[in-house]
């Protein structure tokens, strides 16, 4: 046997091991040695029945996703890596295969699992074909046997939208055929003896689910709104519904066709390089695994705000006990509201129980004062963007935290280093940026300052696990990487505006390119008082004679701030967006004039490129400041703090996907157009010049 699948023989059962750590990864060696090894059990007359499980905290959590790139690379063929074969051993085995799971059966593991005669699982195992998530559709007959155990309708669901469900759910679908309760191996076992003697029922062969009625027309709809420009959704549904019109074996060939139409395409490679790029950017070049973590046990956040809140959250969803601090009662106790609502709110949707968020909300402690703050070993603020108040709490922090506590700024645009300065140990102090709403979104911005140690970075990269955030690294400047970035998007949404795209069309059309939402709408989330502010504390950098978007800054000087006074760019009716803001047509009419700017329609492509190159051109700007590590950094803060499509990548990956010259052509071009913010960034001419992309270059840093 390979060393990766071990075989042994119990009383009569064989015993099938996987063994290919972390996760038994379907990597090359494992599917031939399960192979070989239900091979040689169905030739050994002691043999009666064959369990197949996974050592360690898994069975298969599904392929070796490095195999999809050297398919489409061209270093194997699609033949070279199928698991057919090996499906048509385990279908084909004289003596029954059971199948026990636990942890995760994903992907390639669930379609191994469904070509065995039997599953079992413990209680807390899961289930799911969630190749979607990489712009792919199961390609080992997923799409095939699993309307054959579940029915079309959950079967064409999960292949979907690409979401688990847990073994209690799949029971009661047919897709496993009991939860064993105790030892699982000993429970595989004795379930096997049981059907040693039966029958051995093949999936390919069981149709009687096939006829169960299944909407797919509303389920694309469904699909088409959920996980909206992604085309695998649908490629999967397709693959379910051919298995209830076609013959099994046809079937696979359709399902074959689909695979590798997706596999092929630039979505695909898009979402596979985010999935790559998630673990990429925890290696910090120059922190290795031998930097000793400090030890994180309670933590203390200055500010009970929307962001203050919501981190406090984060904390105490991840089991970490924390102070939140407000300097008067009635904010803190607005804060407490707000969270306990939050958690309500998950109460009443099912994804919390009533004692779990009572033993959460025990977890956060509320206090007027810096008591207690000596114990804590991360301390974050999380007040408004002000330099003053802020280094005027960092020094108060200096005073009051221990010598080892991580001091972390939840800023999102100041310098780290300045805000350090207040404090006698700039070592300890590190930028924390969360994204609002901090309990929901994924992206944690960490930004070192010239004095951060390594000690505190590794700590933070680590802390980012707990939390259940993705953590990426940047340098100190202004916006760091996320809105040093979106400065420049944001400023050319609003420029489109005030020249006389309509503002709507400007946010649909991005809207429709796959953003989460539109420019203005986002500024509308945010509260256009933020940005009011940020630009205020940095108008001296503004360049004498060079235009800026002012419409925003007059709507929020009528108090008009967005979403939070019900009036912004749009009308709000709560949250609910009740249409454009007329009064911006008034303003943009009164202003263009004054300042002779000329009005016209842009197109959709124009609105595109003039948004999303502006986002490129800073991104190729960071790079070589090296305030972005590698290009990938930026792909994955922005598909997980901006909304940026998964799909396309990332602004960076969506660059070397068009072709760099072309970037850098149409950058040249509204140079000469709009001038000064458009300079072209000089890697994007470097790279662009030189054939390459921003991928490759960073591969060489």
């Amino acid at each position: 046997m390979s060393e990766l699948v071990k075989y042994s023989v119990e009383d009569g059962i064989a015993i099938v091991t996987i063994d290919n750590p972390p996760v038994n990864a379907l990597s090359p060696g494992v599917p031939d040695g399960i192979r070989e090894a239900v091979l040689r059990a169905g030739s050994e007359a002691a043999v009666q029945a064959i369990v197949i499980i996974g050592a360690g905290r898994t069975f298969i959590a599904g392929a070796d996703i490095r195999e999809f790139g050297k398919i489409t690379s061209g270093e194997k063929s699609r033949e070279a890596t199928t698991l057919h074969p090996l499906l048509a051993v385990l279908e084909g085995s004289p003596k029954p295969v059971v199948m026990a799971i636990h942890g995760t059966a994903f992907g390639g593991g669930l379609e191994i699992a469904q070509a065995g005669h039997y599953r079992v699982a413990v209680a807390n195992a899961q289930v799911g074909q969630p190749e979607v998530k990489l712009g792919i559709i199961p390609g080992a007959a997923g799409t095939q046997r699993l309307p054959r155990l579940a029915g079309v309708a959950k079967a064409a669901e999960m292949c979907a939208f690409g979401d688990p469900i847990p073994a209690k759910a799949a029971l009661e679908a047919g897709i496993v055929d009991r939860i064993i309760e105790g030892n699982l191996l000993a429970g595989a076992i004795a379930f096997a003896r049981e059907v040693a003697a039966k029958p051995a029922p093949k999936t390919s062969e069981r149709n009687e689910k096939l006829s169960e009625p299944c909407d797919f027309d509303a389920l694309r709809a469904a699909a088409r709104k959920r996980l909206r420009g992604q085309e695998a959704p649908i490629a999967a549904i397709d693959a379910v519904e051919a298995a209830t019109k076609l013959p099994f074996a046809e079937g696979v060939r359709r399902e074959a066709e689909l695979f590798q139409q997706c596999l092929f395409s630039t979505q695909s490679k898009a979402m596979i390089h985010a999935f790559f790029g998630e673990r990429t950017v925890q290696k910090i070049p120059g922190i290795g695994k031998d930097v000793e973590l400090l030890p994180i046990r309670k933590a203390a956040i200055i500010g009970a705000g929307t962001m203050g809140g919501g981190i406090a959250m984060v904390y105490a969803n991840a089991g970490i006990p924390v102070l939140l601090k407000e300097t008067a009662q009635d904010a803190l106790d607005r804060g407490l509201a707000t969270i306990r609502r939050n958690y309500a709110n998950s109460v009443a949707k099912g994804k919390m129980t009533q004692e779990a968020m009572d033993r959460t909300m025990a977890r956060i402690t509320p206090t007027l004062s810096f008591d207690g703050f000596g114990e804590a070993d991360i301390i974050v603020e999380a007040v408004f963007e002000n330099m003053a108040l802020k280094k005027q709490i960092f020094a108060e922090l200096d005073k009051i935290a221990r010598p080892d506590a991580i001091l972390a700024t939840n800023t999102s645009t100041l310098d780290i280093d300045e805000i350090a300065s207040a404090t006698t140990r700039p070592g300890q102090v590190i930028g924390n940026h969360f994204f609002s709403p901090a309990n929901v979104m994924k992206l944690l911005e960490l930004v070192r300052g010239k004095a951060t140690s390594d000690r505190v970075i590794a700590t933070c990269m680590d802390l980012g696990k707990r939390l259940r955030k993705v953590a990426v690294l940047a340098g100190n400047c202004y916006g760091f990487i996320g809105n040093r970035m979106f400065a420049p998007y944001i400023r050319e949404a609003m420029l489109l505006a005030e020249d006389g795209t309509p503002f709507e069309l400007v946010d649909q059309t991005l809207y429709e390119f796959g953003m989460a939402m539109g420019p203005m709408a986002v500024c509308d989330l945010a509260g256009l008082d933020v940005n009011y502010r940020i630009r205020q504390e940095y108008k001296h950098l503004e360049v004498p004679g060079v235009r800026y978007p002012e419409v925003e800054t007059m709507l929020a000087a009528r108090g008009h701030y967005g979403q939070k006074t019900g009036r912004g760019w749009y009308l709000y009716e709560g949250t609910k967006n009740a249409g454009p803001n007329p009064e911006m047509s008034d303003i943009i009419a009164a202003y263009a004039p004054e300042k002779s700017l000329p009005q016209s329609r842009a197109s959709r492509d124009e609105i595109i490129e003039r948004t999303v190159y502006a986002l490129i051109n800073e991104g190729a700007r960071l790079l070589k400041e090296g305030i972005a590590i590698r290009s990938v950094d930026i792909d994955i803060v922005y598909l997980n703090g901006y909304g940026f499509p998964v799909w396309r990548g990332g602004p960076m990956h969506y660059a070397d996907t068009v072709g760099l010259a072309r970037v850098a052509a149409k950058v040249r071009e509204f140079h000469e157009r709009f001038g000064y913010h458009w300079k072209p960034a000089p890697l994007l001419e470097q790279l662009a010049g030189q054939g390459s992309t921003f991928a490759a270059w960073s591969a060489t840093r």
